[in-house]
């Protein structure tokens, strides 16, 4: 398996910009396989297929989220099941590609689609699946939906695809030790969308963040995700860990600053802005309207900028 040495330039270069490393315009990296792109080690025993930063297409087949897996000494650790089946196991030929270590566990990241669609390929290999409980209501709740929208762009992809929840659920936090890492499982608070989750290896000041962190695509911001606690738990919970190296939900590695600039201080902005046009007498029709254009050069800014406003105005209307 190729190195690449990703962070000897990202820690000198806090605010290395690579939104320009990332584009919807960019074309499938891993032809040969499903998967986007082919999974890398990023430190010594973490990996992660880096997906596409586009919304989930047929040319993407459905990897446009990161995922990832470590390999401990002593077996196996996936973080996301994938969109698909198809997904499910194409990682899983490249994970038998790096070693002889069985998979031993999987781990869902929240309870979006591409997170939880796979799961049915590695309960067919006996393998226990992991996620938070809000998140495993929140797949059962959404999941007629996301295996439809699956079909509807995956085509042949979604073949074998059947839509299956976790096997186990955790709430707070779940810790496992197995080989050389010390894996934590955790529920750091309200994000992105429910049950969030996001694993830190403390020992390797690593954490593979899931969708509470972005950089290189717009957050989106979902009806019911409340801004100012995501906030909250960013500033209360995740800084206060102080990872050296994050794996965002979407997007290649980074680290805490340039995952902080444009999330929390993101949020922080957006929400900025919606205050003043409140304060101004603004209606919902204006605020799709504020100036995000400081965040223009993110993937998904045009498919996500004005929602995001309109969301947050509903939040922020009565508070």
């Amino acid at each position: 398996m190729k190195y690449i040495p990703l962070f000897s330039a990202l820690l000198s270069v806090p605010a290395l910009a690579f939104p320009a490393l990332a584009s919807e315009d960019i074309p499938d990296q891993y032809p040969q396989s499903v998967l986007y792109s082919k999974p890398y080690e990023v430190i010594p025993g973490v990996f992660s297929a880096i997906g596409a930063t586009a919304p989930p297409t047929y040319e993407n087949a459905g990897h446009n989220n990161n995922l990832s897996f470590i390999v401990t000494g002593d077996g196996v650790v996936v973080v996301n099941s994938g969109a698909s089946y198809l997904l499910a196991r194409a990682l899983h030929d490249e994970i038998k590609a790096v070693t002889d270590q069985p998979v031993k566990l999987v781990i869902n990241e929240n309870g979006q689609g591409h997170a939880m669609l796979g799961n049915n390929y590695w309960i067919e290999q006996g393998v226990p699946v992991l996620a938070h409980v809000e998140a495993a209501a929140e797949f059962e709740h959404s999941m007629a939906g996301a295996w439809t929208a699956l079909k509807g762009y995956a085509k042949e992809n979604a073949e074998g695809t059947d839509p299956m929840g976790p096997t186990e659920t955790f709430e707070d936090e779940r810790v496992i030790t197995m080989g050389d890492f010390d894996i934590h499982v955790m529920h750091l608070g309200p994000a992105h969308s429910p049950g969030d989750t996001q694993v830190w290896l403390p020992k390797q000041g690593f954490m593979i963040a899931g969708d509470i962190a972005f950089h290189e695509r717009m957050p989106p911001i979902f009806e019911g995700t409340c801004t100012s606690c995501w906030i909250e738990t960013w500033e209360t919970k995740f800084v206060p860990l102080a990872p050296t190296y994050v794996i965002p939900g979407h997007g290649h590695p980074t680290n805490l600053a340039q995952v902080t600039r444009y999330t929390h201080d993101y949020l922080v902005y957006l929400r900025g802005k919606i205050a003043e046009h409140i304060e101004a007498g603004g209606d919902l029709a204006g605020a799709y309207y504020v100036d995000q254009t400081p965040y223009a050069h993110l993937d998904t800014y045009e498919e996500l900028a004005t929602k995001n406003a309109g969301v947050v105005y509903s939040e922020m209307e009565f508070e």
